[in-house]
């Protein structure tokens, strides 16, 4: 499993092209030279980008659903709805798509944050804003989540 750390403030040059910080490469290792998956996120403005061998592992979990109820059906159309296979270029770039950096980078300022086994790929101002927002308590969020709840240990 992949454990990735970090947040970088990156630019898309011209032609879409995103440099992948030196230091998640070296934190990918040998995963580099694989494909990734590049996909819109369920929850957010911005766009996951997969280690492939992550993506297998989650791919084995939806493929688990039974395709015969009409739920399961309609998240697996919706969830791998655009979902697109790139590669680094010989220098270290990703070229995202032209629909996807239309609908999701107002300019060519992003924000690549790594969340545990993926990379999240936000427009700067779109990520400031869910950083820096008050809807959120993330001190009560975190005890929610985090806090043992359902293990009462004395």
């Amino acid at each position: 499993m992949v454990n990735l750390i970090g947040t970088f403030e990156c630019r898309i040059d011209v032609k879409g092209r995103l440099m992948i910080p030196v230091a998640v490469k070296r934190q990918l290792g040998n995963l580099i030279n694989e494909s990734f998956i590049l996909k819109r996120s369920v929850f957010h403005p911005c766009l996951e980008l997969h280690p492939y061998v992550e993506w297998k592992l989650t791919m084995n979990k939806v493929n688990g659903l039974n395709r015969f109820i009409k739920k399961n059906n309609d998240f697996i159309r919706m969830y791998t709805a655009g979902v697109r296979i790139v590669g680094l270029d010989n220098n270290g770039r990703i070229l995202i798509p032209k629909d996807l950096l239309k609908r999701y980078f107002s300019k060519n300022n992003l924000v690549l944050t790594t969340a545990i086994n993926m990379i999240e790929l936000w427009d700067k101002e779109s990520y400031e804003k869910v950083i820096n927002s008050s809807e959120l308590n993330f001190a009560k969020l975190s005890e929610q989540v985090m806090g043992n709840q359902n293990n009462n240990v004395s």
